[in-house]
């Protein structure tokens, strides 16, 4: 059969053609996978970018140094106006004394009379400012000025910052408080003490009984029950549980923990156990996957040197699925962390002024006491929000962090 010259070279073309639209596709397809990569990044920075850029105001604390007279028979905030009178004579006008002592916490006189207990000389006290002066000391001098009437302060306040600041005597520092102290109507004196510490006892019941009954019906489920229907009735239904909105755990714990167990409202324990029915079924998906990823090779190896079923579980089967467990249970405490809508059912919407002692008090944890703090009126609390955010993604970052180190530490290549 002769050659067709002329459409051996059209076809040729045509298949160049598609060979070269076959490269243009998959360029643009590259390009459009990374400037989705970028776009996310870049996000990403943003949101970290403004995060650091409002949160690290309410790391710092605005403090004012003011030398106390202590008097027998005078309380703190009578020896707190003598002090003020001294630094600025002006104020012996009673309008211009009281505008001055709005800058201070409303907690100052009572520092001031418990720092001069018992002391007869005079002493340099330390008080915390409002969240005008927090705001204040965040800004240079040209947004000073011209955001007082945002602030809402006076020229004659105005003055007195910026003589404080030449003096010395009004400076920023590092706010430990904000990590110890309970919350507070007033921003510059809310803390998340209570709330950090509500977050670890809630997360330790959870973890307390979650984690063994999760793991336990796993290597029930996966070792030594027979695959049957009902096996696989109860595989469909972890599932689903999986998949179940958080809420509804919520209004499962207020009606069984609350109404009908009479556990303590509001407490850490009450939170915990609705926490651990929510990662219950992330924790025997993943240690059903990490069972089953070990080779039944090591099984068989340790049954036929006379192990038992138990044993062979024991010594064998469970060390060498422990990364997967660790993992999928630190992810699932990862989730628990960061819930809201559940603890919100059950109470844990309280305003908690103290650090609580032990599961029973009456608590909050982190991601609540950001929905408070958000949702309140005052503008200090914009600084107090972002910078919670920030202590609470440290936290998550350092979950995520543990189980990547405990899947390095402990995996083994077959």
């Amino acid at each position: 059969m002769p050659l067709n010259i002329k459409a051996f070279e059209q076809a040729m073309v045509l298949r160049h053609r598609r060979h070269h639209m076959r490269k243009v596709k998959a360029a643009i397809f590259m390009w459009l996978c990374r400037g989705a990569l970028a776009l996310a990044l870049l996000l990403l920075v943003a949101l970290l970018t403004d995060l650091m850029w409002r949160g690290a105001q309410g790391f710092r604390s605005a403090q004012i140094t003011l030398n106390i007279a202590p008097a027998a028979q005078a309380s703190g905030l009578e020896m707190l106006r003598e002090a003020v009178k001294k630094e600025f004579p002006e104020t012996e006008d009673r309008l211009a004394r009281t505008e001055f002592l709005q800058l201070l916490s409303i907690v100052s006189a009572h520092e001031v009379a418990e720092a001069a207990k018992n002391t007869k000389v005079p002493l340099r006290v330390r008080l915390v400012a409002s969240d005008k002066v927090q705001r204040y000391m965040g800004m240079d001098e040209k947004e000073r000025s011209a955001e007082l009437a945002n602030m809402h302060l006076s020229e004659r306040q105005h003055r007195w910052l910026e003589a404080l600041i030449k003096r010395e005597q009004l400076q920023t520092y590092w706010n430990w408080h904000f990590l110890t102290a309970g919350d507070s109507r007033e921003p510059e004196l809310a803390g998340m003490g209570a709330s950090i510490v509500g977050s670890l006892w809630t997360l330790l019941v959870c973890l307390a009984l979650a984690f063994p009954l999760g793991v336990g019906t796993a290597v029930y489920l996966e070792e030594f029950r027979p695959r049957g229907i009902w096996v696989e009735w109860v595989e469909v239904n972890i599932n689903n549980l999986a998949a179940v909105p958080s809420i509804i755990f919520g209004l499962l714990g207020l009606s069984v923990l609350l109404n009908l167990a009479g556990l303590p409202r509001s407490s850490s324990l009450v939170g915990g156990l609705t926490l651990a029915m929510i990662i219950l079924p992330t924790i025997i998906i993943a240690t059903r996957t990490a069972l089953r990823a070990v080779p039944l090779a090591i099984r068989d190896a340790a049954r036929a040197l006379g192990a038992t079923e138990l044993q062979t579980l024991v010594h064998h089967t469970l060390p060498l699925s422990l990364p997967g467990i660790m993992t999928g249970t630190i992810l699932g405490v990862a989730r628990a962390i960061g819930e809201t809508a559940p603890l919100l059912m059950i109470g844990m919407v309280a305003f908690i002024a103290d650090v609580p002692r032990d599961a029973l008090d009456p608590t909050t944890v982190m991601p609540v006491q950001i929905y408070l703090w958000a949702s309140s009126p005052e503008a200090g609390f914009v600084e107090k929000t972002a910078a919670a955010i920030m202590v609470l993604l440290v936290m998550l970052t350092l979950l995520n962090a543990l189980a990547i180190y405990w899947r390095k530490k402990f995996e083994i290549r077959w």
